[in-house]
């Protein structure tokens, strides 16, 4: 048997064995992710069991307790500012390799290390706010800080469901999804806007938001060939414009 000291107090334990055993079976808790009862040696590999340790020269060192073996007159912290500096910086690389772990997050916050907010896809490049608003004319969408952090968020009854926002994303956190005659846009959980959409009467598809029409009827000049009574997509507005600008060179001459 070893005698050491783990955070002041003397233990007795077996010379050679893990010292994150000793630490855990002393009422410790300790983090860690790569290590399984049934394995082993340790890897080493997730660097959360850190604890500091002072070297032969006397100089305080941060060590993997899960590689560490017990030797006599060890003498062990497991929390002190150099501790959670390394964990911090543990729990740092382990989400960059996995952002969206709700265990890692999760165990992260139980050690006091704050995970950052949640990835969303969104880089708050704040190209849908801008067009929205500079191009679209709608003004649906702003910055709002939620805990110090900004976020992309909807204002409430603006969005005209065009779409503009999802096409301009870069990174596609913002989605339009089309389904049963209804358009929803959404960037994380939140709804941007839900339309009905309406119905080309040429070709019988949904094609559009009744807000987004108005919204064009009332920024724009009405088409010179087009019937303003009746509704066109796109593709059809231009065929039956196309046909009417034939047929009025034809009846001209």
């Amino acid at each position: 048997m070893a005698r050491i000291t783990i955070n002041g107090h003397f233990i007795e334990a077996e010379e050679g064995s893990s010292l994150l055993a000793v630490i855990r079976a002393s009422g410790i808790k300790m983090p860690a992710l790569c290590l399984h009862p049934a394995l082993s040696p340790p890897s080493g590999t997730c660097r959360l069991c850190a604890v500091e340790m002072v070297t032969p020269a006397g100089l305080p060192r941060t060590k993997l307790a899960c590689a560490m073996k017990i030797k006599p007159d060890m003498a062990v912290v497991t929390e002190s500012e150099r501790v959670h500096q390394a964990r911090q910086q543990a729990f740092a690389r382990l989400l960059q390799m996995a952002p969206h772990s709700v265990k890692i997050r999760a165990l992260a916050r139980q050690w006091g290390i704050d995970p950052g907010p949640e990835p969303d896809g969104c880089i708050r490049c704040r190209l849908c706010i801008r067009v929205c608003k500079e191009v679209v004319g709608a003004g649906a969408l702003t910055m709002d800080k939620r805990e110090g952090i900004p976020y992309v968020a909807p204002l409430s009854g603006r969005c005209i469901g065009c779409g503009t926002c999802a096409n301009l994303c870069p990174t596609e956190a913002i989605t339009i999804t089309d389904a049963d005659g209804i358009r929803t846009i959404m960037i994380r959980d939140e709804v941007i806007g839900r339309h009905p959409l309406q119905r080309c009467e040429g070709c019988g598809r949904h094609f559009a938001t009744p807000k987004f029409l108005d919204h064009v009827h009332q920024h724009s000049a009405p088409h010179p060939e087009t019937k303003q009574a009746h509704c066109y997509c796109p593709t059809c507005a231009k065929l039956f414009s196309s046909r009417v600008q034939a047929l009025s060179a034809h009846v001209q001459r």
